[in-house]
């Protein structure tokens, strides 16, 4: 600075400078308080597998997983992402979304993709290499109460993935105090029917058809046999009231 240019106040720069800071400050960080105002809501995102992507072979491929998971499930997680733009439930927990939009036929589109990629990511927590442990302590003992012994309930999970009419799941659910195996078409879960998910089997073509084309019997019977994961359906058991 020369000395025929005037000193600027100090007070004023320091001013200036502290209203430039916390500007720059505010919309980078949300600082106020109102981050999807400023930043918008976090889309959902496409969850890891809980395993690397050869860890079923050589039951399930990881050419299957690729598409299955890299394709499919991702999918339904774009699809969502576009569908809740702008709308009341962007930025919400996926089975908050999947809870709301099953009750409003209007939101049919959403309901399917939101409960596809919900479904996924309990399928993939449902699989485990090599299977781990057998059930014990209370699932094995809700499981002999209402099946008389494991073997039944594998027998029975089979049967209801073969029995599916076209795409869908095969579930194993806690209702009360009792165990039991369900189907569902397409999208639908148990979520939204007052029932708790314990473990489940997709039998949508796209789970199996690389590794087994339309032999779902083998695939259903491999996986059952070979790679469920009893210690994640021991998790999800309600406790007894």
């Amino acid at each position: 600075m020369t000395e025929d240019q005037p000193i600027p106040p100090v007070g004023a720069a320091t001013r200036r400078s502290f209203l430039e800071v916390a500007a720059a400050t505010i919309v980078a960080t949300g600082a106020l308080g109102f981050p999807a105002i400023l930043q918008g809501a976090e889309p959902l995102s496409l969850p890891p597998l809980p395993w690397p992507e050869t860890a079923l072979d050589p039951v399930i491929s990881a050419r299957t997983l690729s598409f299955h998971w890299g394709k499919h499930h991702k999918g339904y997680v774009d699809n969502l992402n576009g569908l809740l733009k702008g709308g009341p439930l962007e930025g919400k927990p996926l089975e908050e979304i999947v809870r709301a939009s099953a009750k409003d036929t209007a939101m049919q589109p959403v309901f399917n993709n939101a409960a596809q990629a919900w479904n996924h990511d309990f399928y993939w927590k449902s699989l485990r290499p090599k299977g781990g442990p057998a059930p014990a302590g209370p699932l094995a003992e809700r499981i002999e109460a209402s099946f008389g012994n494991l073997e039944a309930l594998k027998k029975e999970l089979v049967a209801a993935g073969l029995g599916q009419f076209g795409s869908g799941w095969a579930w194993l659910v806690a209702e009360g105090p009792s165990l039991k195996v369900v189907k569902t078409a397409n999208a639908d879960t148990p979520l939204t029917r007052g029932t708790t998910p314990l473990l489940v089997l997709d039998v949508w073509e796209h789970a199996y058809y690389l590794d087994f084309q339309n032999r779902r019997k083998d695939y259903l019977t491999a996986v059952v046999g070979d790679l469920l994961n009893w210690d994640f359906a021991a998790a999800n058991l309600p406790k007894k009231a």
